[in-house]
């Protein structure tokens, strides 16, 4: 229920759909009796647009989020004893239909974890990732991520494959089922999480909820850092976008907060300010 809720919610509460509402519904108030209040909402609706679209607003959202979690040190011993990959990285409704490899702009999380993969040969390579789509079904990432996984190097008996998670907090609970039943899980092993920096913060939460201690290995940074706070974007559609996805987080963080599915609010590498908190 929880999965259908955020999916109906985020699709009216995200910013790009709110302004593209706002101008649509004064666009149509203009044909009334209510024109004056029609053109009020399509000039809003328009200055929130260039606004969003073209200000530094994105970067400015995003940053505390790629910056949470820095990249443990992998020189330190002991070696991971195994990496988890979550889903995301791929378009498996296109891949599954062209019967071809379809990674989006996350999918620097499949190219590290099998970078990783082959640097630590002893490392157990975990994936989680089902089918997110409501009104387009198509086959599980996991099955699309064994096939580049293997393709890249990857021995397909060192791969643990999780097929029915949709949203993060599944990730975590359903992932942590798959290795205990099949014997992988040791909560004193080192694990490492591979995600998006930006997806970080809201991932390790979960994990720490579910009893799964790992390591943060952010990939698929949007930004260079703190130079890029005031850098504004030359296409509306990217800074709408960035906009978004930023947004898409801290509204998660909050529901995942109230609804006990993260650790925190704002989870960080120190687990006793979690606590605190």
């Amino acid at each position: 229920m929880f999965f259908y809720l955020a999916k109906v919610v985020w699709f009216v509460l995200q910013p790009s759909t709110l302004i593209a509402l706002l101008i649509g519904y004064g666009a149509i108030l203009i044909w009334t009796g209510w024109a004056r209040w029609g053109r009020r909402f399509v000039t809003i609706g328009v200055i929130l647009l260039l606004l969003v679209g073209l200000s530094p607003l994105g970067n400015a959202l995003i940053l505390p989020l790629e910056n949470r979690f820095p990249r443990v040190d992998l020189n330190e011993l002991p070696a991971p004893a195994g990496l988890i990959i979550l889903g995301g990285g791929e378009s498996r409704l296109v891949g599954s239909a062209r019967k071809a490899p379809t990674l989006n702009e996350a999918g620097e999380r499949l190219l590290e974890g099998a970078i990783l993969g082959l640097r630590f040969p002893d490392a157990k390579v975990a994936f989680s990732g089902g089918d997110a789509g409501i009104l387009f079904k198509s086959d599980s990432e996991a099955q699309g991520a064994a096939e580049i996984l293997t393709q890249l190097g990857v021995p397909r008996e060192r791969l643990i494959l999780e097929a029915n998670a949709r949203d993060t907090y599944e990730n975590a609970v359903y992932l942590k089922r798959e290795l205990d039943a099949s014997g992988a899980f040791n909560a004193k092993a080192r694990w490492l999480l591979i995600t998006s920096a930006y997806h970080m913060p809201r991932s390790m939460g979960a994990f720490r909820q579910a009893g799964f201690d790992v390591e943060p290995w952010p990939v698929d940074y949007r930004t260079r850092g703190s130079e890029d706070f005031l850098k504004p974007f030359g296409k509306v559609s990217e800074g709408l976008r960035r906009v978004d996805t930023a947004t898409r987080e801290w509204v998660g963080l909050l529901a995942y907060w109230l609804t006990g599915r993260t650790n925190a609010l704002f989870p960080s590498l120190d687990r006793t300010v979690d606590n605190l908190g």
